[in-house]
Formats: structure tokens, sequence, C-alpha cells
């Protein structure tokens, strides 16, 4: 099999690939050293064929490759999709549609939380995938013919993964399941990431109006910082420094040079001054219009109904043979907790229908866990 380099060449492969209604899509990227990921290789199949392009190659232009992203009438099947998508958006401003992530549809059958590719292809064809090139330098050139039947390998058994779960999903009636995950990953607002929104990804527990206002100016004035250059967030600032200067707010050079999250000096390089103009910028926002800050839950009953619905969440998952992870997440637990109405996934759609409902009864006394011979059952209980 020959390595796809020259335009004509894509374009060519493109059109007969486009020919049939389902393809299979990988791609092999760097993102260690960079902001956005570094496209090095490409690689999809269709049932009568397989093909590797080099992105890297001199002059090759990815335009039919978008297009064919772009193409309503083939389905795209990816594993794990959400970086290949990001890929593709941040090249072409192209969301690639219709898709189908085998991730997330192993996710609905039962086959655990966001399952390893290698261990969905064993799993479901007996077969071991080769993992030898999974950490390699996909950047450097010529490609080696083992990276390139590593490269086709992905695609082709990922054929086989898709037809299995395609079929067991229509067999058990969850295909409006997967299809609602799918509406999330090609939306662009997914992927179309701006400054201002760069705190919301961050861990750090912010408690006062003031910090928060720090936080969202400095968190955006590092992501900025780091589109502009092209680098890795870290590299600009960590997030425990940025949580750092958020809490103590540092208006001078002096005392931000007294942060120990901090490299000794660092007060003294450009973005010393850039970091106090951010801090400053924050405490000048008008603190009533900030992002609520959610409240620490008092409730003194509220770790313990968190606890019993976990509980139910495991019953559920193991009961309907559905990845726990993909119908609720601890944080909806802790809303549900909090908030009969909490605007979380789990009480919405199937979602709902198979634990959202059980959730809310179990939280007001209306649904009781017992156990019977060994295990964790459900009793309804009556209204009282």
């Amino acid at each position: 099999m020959d390595l796809i380099t020259t335009i004509w060449e894509l374009q060519a492969a493109c059109d007969r690939l486009g020919a049939h209604p389902v393809i299979t899509v990988d791609t092999e990227f760097l993102r260690e050293t960079t902001y956005y990921p570094l496209l090095c290789v490409l690689q999809m199949a269709s049932p009568d064929e397989a093909v590797v392009i080099d992105a890297l190659a001199p002059g090759i232009d990815l335009a039919p490759f978008f297009e064919l992203m772009a193409n309503e009438r083939v389905l795209k099947v990816f594993h794990a999709a959400r970086q290949d998508i990001e890929i593709v958006w941040h090249r072409a401003n192209t969301i690639p549609h219709p898709i189908f992530d085998t991730q997330v549809a192993a996710m609905v059958l039962g086959y655990g939380d966001s399952i390893a590719y290698d261990q969905l292809v064993e799993r479901i064809t007996g077969h071991r995938p080769d993992k030898t090139h999974r950490f390699t330098d996909w950047s450097r050139r010529p490609l080696s013919a083992e990276q390139t039947q590593y490269a086709v390998s992905d695609v082709t058994h990922l054929r086989d993964v898709f037809t299995a779960l395609d079929a067991d999903l229509k067999k058990r009636g969850r295909n409006d399941w997967v299809s609602e995950e799918m509406e999330i990953l090609t939306s662009p607002r997914t992927y179309d990431f701006h400054p201002e929104r760069a705190w919301e990804r961050l861990k750090t527990r912010v408690r006062k109006p003031r910090e928060l206002a720090v936080l969202i100016e400095v968190a955006a004035w590092r992501e900025q910082e780091a589109q502009s250059r092209d680098v890795p967030r870290s590299r600009v600032l960590k997030d425990e420094a940025v949580g750092d200067i958020a809490t103590h707010a540092p208006t001078s050079l002096e005392k931000l040079a007294n942060l120990r999250s901090l490299p000794k000096g660092f007060e003294r390089s450009k973005w010393g001054t850039d970091i106090i103009a951010a801090v400053q910028r924050g405490l000048a926002r008008d603190f009533a219009k900030l992002p609520k800050i959610e409240k620490p839950r008092n409730n003194s009953n509220g770790a313990a109904i968190v606890e019993l619905l976990k509980v139910l969440l495991r019953m559920t998952s193991e009961r309907h043979a559905v990845a726990s992870k993909v119908i609720a997440t601890v944080d909806d637990l802790e809303q549900i907790a909090a908030d009969d109405h909490a605007d979380v996934a789990a009480l919405h759609g199937w979602r709902r229908e198979l634990f959202g409902e059980a959730a809310l009864k179990l939280k007001h006394g209306r649904l009781a866990l017992a156990i019977d011979k060994g295990r964790v059952v459900k009793v309804e209980r009556a209204k009282e």
C-alpha cells in the first residue's frame, strides 16, 4: 500500500471513499509542545480499501479530506472522536458530520467507562492490536512501513467494531441514545473555545466574586498567550499558579514575586507585567455581573443522599449494561441531591427514564434500597 503524499492522490482516494455510505477515520497527531494539535497522519477505510495520508507531505492540500468530512451522505466512524474533530474544526472550520463514535456506543452498550480502542477491538474481534507505535513520533519523516501498517490497522479493525456495535444498538433499540451524544460531539460550541471561558476548565475553587473576577481575566490572558504562541497552556502558566494569583490578586510585581507557585524571577519576565494588568482588569470588573459562584452545599444529609444515588447508579448501570459515566456523573448526583429540577443530563431524555426518575424517588423516600439474597434491590414504598 502506497502512502498518499499529493493532493491528486488524495482527491482520487476521497472520491472513491465518498461513494460508500460508511467509512472509518483516524488521525495521528502531536500536541505535547503546541497549543493546537499538529496533524501528522490521516487514515481512512471503506469496505473496499484503506488509505494512509501523509498530512505533513510538502505542498499537500487536505481540502479533499475536509470536503469528505462534511459530506452528509457519508457516515464517518471514529473512536473517541473529540480530538479528531477538534483538528478538523481548527484546520478547516468544519465539523465532520454525520459521525459515529465507537467509544460512546461501547459505553451505551455496557463495555465500561471510556474503553480504550485496543481493548474494544480485542473484546469484539478477538484480535489483539499491535501497540508498538502508539507513542511514536508521527512528525518524523520518513514514515516506516511498520508505522504505516499500524495506521492502517486502526481503521480496518474499526470497520469490524462499528459493524458489531451498530448491530447491537439496533437489537437493543439504543440508536437514539448514541445519536444524542453525537449531537454534542458535532456542535461547534464544543470546539469553539473562547479565552473568556478559559476559567471554566480550571478545577480551582474560588469562593469570592473578587477571586472569580481575577481568575477569569488571568485565565483569559493565559489562553490568548498560549494560542498566539502555539504552546501548551502549562508552558505559559500552570493551573496551580493561575489559582494562586486569583486567590491573592497581586497588584504589584513585588507581591507577584511572593507567590510560591511561580518560578523564581518570573515577575521580572515580560509576562509579569501582563499578569498584573490582568489582575487589575479583574478587580475593576462589575462583580454583580459575574457568573454565579456555586455555593458549597451545606445540607447535612447531602453527602449521604449522594452516596445512595451512587449505589442506585451502579445498580442501574449493571442491570441495563450501560456505563455509569454515560448515565450520570458525580456532579450530576450532587446537583440532583440539592435540586429536583437540576439542569443535568441525568434528568433528561432516556437517562431520566432509565435513572433520573428513580433517583428522585429515592431522594424523597418513595423508593428504598434493600439487600435480597446478597444483591442490592429497589423497593417501591407507598406514599404516606
